[in-house]
């Protein structure tokens, strides 16, 4: 994770050895495919100033996927880490009290 120097945002950049082969479009596909309310994807150019008070957990940038050799995945995913981290806790509070003990 590094954290950038602006309020709130940081950004995960993920190094991924898989046991077959792959392409950067299969990986943006499978991303783009499986958004949902925590997963968002773009494959506009952004900046860390773009994520502040985005409620996904993390917002993978597609136009940075990289795949090394043919099985060494790198790709870069945002978040607001503290809207978006709250978000998440609300969503896991409700689910919780949603629950009988």
């Amino acid at each position: 994770c590094i954290r950038v120097p602006v309020p709130d945002v940081s950004l995960n950049d993920f190094v991924i050895l898989i046991k077959g082969e792959t392409t950067p479009a299969e990986i943006n596909k499978l991303f783009k495919e499986n958004q949902n309310k925590y997963l968002a994807y773009t494959e506009e150019p952004i900046v860390s100033s773009d994520i502040i008070g985005e409620p996904y957990s993390t917002i993978v940038e597609g136009l940075n996927t990289k795949v090394i050799g043919k099985n060494l995945i790198k790709l870069l995913a945002w978040y607001d880490n503290e809207w978006g981290y709250s978000v998440s806790v609300l969503d896991l509070i409700n689910y919780m009290s949603e629950k009988e003990v």
